[in-house]
C-alpha cells in the first residue's frame, strides 16, 4: 500500500518552502486583462502550432470543417446541434492534450522509456475514445433523422 503525500513542516511547525513559489515566477505576476491577454496569444499560438506541425490535428480539424456546417445545415433540434458540434469539438480538444503530453514527453527525452511509452499511449486511447463518442453521437442522431 502507498503512503499518502506528506506535509512538509519547517523548524517552527509551518510549511516549508519546497522550492517553488508563484512569488519566483515571472509569468505569474500579471492579472486582470493583461493576463487574459496574454493567454489569448498563448492559446492562438497553441492553435496554429497545431496546424502546422500535428498531422493528425489537420486531419480532425478536416473532419470538423466538413461535419460543423452539416450539423447546422441539418434540420436537427438545438439540443441535438449542441452534441454534434460538441462531440466534434471534444475531439479537437482531446488531440491537442494528446499533443501537449507528447510534447512534453519528447522535451524530456526521445529514449526509449516504458513510462514514456505508457503516457503517450494513454494520451492515444483518450483521443480514439473521443473520436468513438464522437461517430456515435452522429450515426445515432443522424439515424434518428433518417427515420
Amino acid at each position: 500500500m502507498r503512503a499518502g503525500p506528506r506535509s512538509v513542516l519547517d523548524s517552527g511547525g509551518g510549511p516549508a518552502r519546497t522550492g517553488y513559489s508563484t512569488d519566483d515566477n515571472p509569468h505569474k505576476g500579471n492579472r486582470g486583462f493583461v493576463r487574459a491577454w496574454h493567454a489569448a496569444k498563448n492559446s492562438w499560438s497553441g492553435l496554429l502550432f497545431a496546424v502546422r506541425e500535428e498531422s493528425a490535428f489537420r486531419q480532425e480539424l478536416t473532419l470538423a470543417a466538413c461535419l460543423i456546417p452539416l450539423a447546422l445545415i441539418l434540420p436537427f433540434r438545438a439540443v441535438e446541434r449542441l452534441l454534434l458540434i460538441g462531440s466534434v469539438m471534444l475531439v479537437l480538444i482531446v488531440e491537442l492534450v494528446n499533443s501537449g503530453v507528447e510534447a512534453a514527453i519528447d522535451r524530456i527525452s526521445f529514449e526509449h522509456h516504458g513510462l514514456s511509452k505508457r503516457a503517450k499511449d494513454y494520451g492515444s486511447a483518450a483521443v480514439m475514445l473521443a473520436l468513438l463518442f464522437c461517430g456515435l453521437v452522429w450515426i445515432t442522431l443522424t439515424w434518428r433523422l433518417l427515420m
